[in-house]
């Protein structure tokens, strides 16, 4: 049994090892079903989250002091939709001192200008909140609009929101995404807009093709003081010094020589 002992001894010091040898810059938070690449994504020192009305009242002072670094918060959807917590996630977000940014979730059976007259009506343009975002997927589960539109469609809808978020916050919208919609609409589209790739079962390099990501939602079970039950957690590309060039100029860093010389980085 010597050699049996040996060799638990000596995995045990492999694990302890191994553990010790992972980075996570978010120490007070878990994940309740963890895939192999959240170790990767746990290693990147600028972390987030993203909520909505589900995630029920937030205690943003604890999410703060847990050390997350961003929130985007949802706040409309369609062009007659506004989250039921919106104001109050966007307020109490503020205070905390927790930098967040808010989204629109786009509904494929409503027109792009209905929806960012929506948007304008609904979301305060606060020059110190964190670009926008536009969630674009198929509403597949939607008993009103699951259709999928043809390619071109989808494409050009996308494009004006865009072009009308940054009219209105003078800042470049982050596009967020699935697989399957990347697939079908964005692959090889919108290089020049950063983009938050939703892949909660692989690192995102193994499920989009040719795509450089600057924020990964990398699980939808994580768990966060000040927030009860699940919440999704993501995980910003770069460095810390990447972030506050972010922060500093509303572009993803990687883009802002190119970006800045056509006059669409902030440089605050």
């Amino acid at each position: 049994m010597t050699w049996i002992r040996r060799l638990a001894a000596g995995t045990a010091l492999a694990l302890v090892g191994a553990c010790a040898g992972t980075a996570d810059f978010y120490p007070t938070k878990g994940d309740v079903k963890p895939h192999p690449g959240v170790a990767r994504a746990k290693a990147h020192p600028i972390q987030g989250i993203d909520v909505s009305k589900w995630q029920g009242p937030i205690d943003w002072a604890s999410v703060r002091s847990a050390g997350t670094q961003f929130a985007f918060i949802k706040a409309t959807e369609g062009g007659d939709h506004v989250d039921d917590r919106f104001r109050e996630n966007w307020v109490g977000a503020a205070r905390a001192g927790v930098p967040r940014g808010a989204y629109h979730f786009v509904f494929w059976c409503r027109s792009a200008k209905e929806q960012m007259d929506w948007f304008k009506a609904n979301v305060p343009n606060d020059p110190n909140a964190l670009p926008p975002v536009l969630d674009v997927e198929w509403n597949g589960h939607s008993q009103k609009c699951p259709k999928k539109l043809p390619k071109a469609e989808a494409l050009a809808m996308t494009q004006y929101m865009l072009q009308e978020m940054e009219a209105y916050t003078g800042k470049r919208p982050i596009i967020y995404t699935d697989i399957t919609f990347h697939k079908d609409v964005l692959e090889g589209e919108l290089e020049d807009y950063p983009h938050w790739l939703r892949s909660t079962a692989a690192e995102p390099e193994n499920r989009y093709v040719n795509r450089r990501w600057m924020l990964w939602q990398f699980t939808s079970t994580g768990r966060v003081p000040g927030v009860r039950g699940d919440v999704d957690r993501n995980a910003f590309y770069g460095t810390q010094a990447e972030w506050a060039s972010f922060m500093a100029t509303d572009c993803d860093p990687r883009h802002y020589r190119r970006l800045s010389a056509a006059g669409l980085c902030a440089d605050k």
